[in-house]
């Protein structure tokens, strides 16, 4: 898989941009500031209806403009495949595949996958719990998006328990209110939705971090500069009890239970106390947790790590995703910089943002592109 062609309209910095690609090495070269990284942010967004660098989508329209599109030709199996997407901040996002209108903008997933990794990506190993599960539910989606329904339901459901725990919380005379029993009953319902859809996202992260806990080890070895091994493990409220279990009805069952005894203190605090959105990932190296523990450049190996581990566990499934380095190479020291290399040079598609040529290791030879004053210009 690769992208032949990449569409801009006022996304970011851009009012236009047309770009096109070809297999291998692509180097996107040009100062800071210059819309480099709006460009394959855009190509992420293409492939995970998201951007790894803002949490909403008005930040990626331009200003002034109403709406942004991205539009892509992906290379699949030798055939080509047109994706869009249109977004529309406040409203409904709307997308096309193959030139027909998509019911659904989460139908696009799978078209194109990509493996991103920025300076942002370090927040997965130091930054708070939130910024590890999103890293496993947007894997999740990218190797089965059919999750992408999964984690929706999800924190649907999550919404509206929390709404009426809130309401019961505020009630008048507390426990002993009459209109309480009346939300118990309610919440019983919710609770075995909660449990269901819970059971399922946690189905899939189980498989996905047993997956993926060789593979960063391995990663980790080959950009590290030695020491102690990485792993990853899953760490929620049910792992001490049934480990990484995919058994839906088990964790269904499970969570259930751990609902029930915790609802005093829900009620009590107007919020669920238990499931997967409570979830964490233990990322350690050897015994001691990398967060907290693990050095700089520690933090920026097992960051590599992750990310090349996720394009190795997509890669197995036989649709090798594009892999983005976006503006890497300047914060790696030599050794890490020629590890990194000599890892992503066999891809078959690697789009690389750097400031200066020379921040773009020697073995990582193809094309550029000059990205300045809001022109672009092949070199080669």
């Amino acid at each position: 898989m690769h992208l032949r062609l990449l569409s801009l309209t006022d996304f970011r910095s851009w009012p236009q941009a047309d770009l096109e690609f070809a297999p291998g090495v692509t180097a996107l070269v040009g100062p800071n500031g210059q819309g480099k990284t709006n460009l394959v942010e855009a190509v992420g967004y293409l492939a995970t209806l998201s951007s790894h660098r803002a949490a909403l989508d008005a930040p990626l329209v331009r200003s002034g403009a109403t709406r942004a599109v991205v539009r892509g030709l992906v290379v699949r199996d030798g055939r080509d495949l047109r994706c869009e997407i249109e977004i529309n901040p406040g409203k409904t996002n709307r997308a096309r595949l193959g030139g027909a209108p998509l019911p659904r903008p989460r139908e696009l997933l799978g078209a194109i996958r990509t493996v991103v990794f920025a300076p942002e990506d370090l927040a997965i190993v130091k930054g708070d719990p939130s910024e590890r599960r999103r890293f496993v539910d947007d894997l999740l989606v990218a190797q089965t998006p059919r999750f992408a329904a999964v984690r929706s339901d999800y924190d649907r459901v999550l919404k509206q328990r929390n709404a009426l725990l809130r309401s019961a919380a505020a009630l008048p005379g507390g426990s002993k209110s009459p209109q309480l029993a009346c939300q118990l009953r309610t919440l019983d319902v919710w609770d075995s939705h909660l449990a269901e859809a819970g059971a399922s996202l946690l189905a899939g992260r189980h498989a996905l971090v047993e997956g993926l806990a060789p593979l960063l080890t391995k990663a980790y070895a080959a950009v590290s500069t030695g020491g102690a091994e990485a792993s990853i493990d899953y760490a929620g409220s049910l792992t001490d009890e049934i480990g990484l279990s995919t058994d839906r009805d088990l964790l269904a069952a499970a969570l259930a239970a751990e609902l029930a005894s915790v609802r005093d203190k829900e009620l009590e605090r107007g919020i669920t106390l238990v499931g997967p959105h409570r979830d964490d990932l233990s990322i350690s190296l050897g015994d001691l947790p990398a967060r907290g523990f693990a050095s700089h450049g520690e933090s920026w190996s097992l960051a590599l790590g992750l990310r090349l581990a996720a394009y190795d566990l997509l890669r197995a499934d036989g649709d090798e995703p594009v892999l983005v380095l976006d503006d890497v190479f300047a914060e790696l020291d030599a050794r890490r910089r020629e590890a990194l290399a000599g890892l992503v040079e066999p891809a078959e598609q690697v789009l690389i943002t750097a400031a200066a040529v020379e921040d773009v290791p020697a073995e990582l030879t193809g094309a550029r592109i000059d990205v300045m004053d809001g022109e672009l210009r092949h070199v080669r």
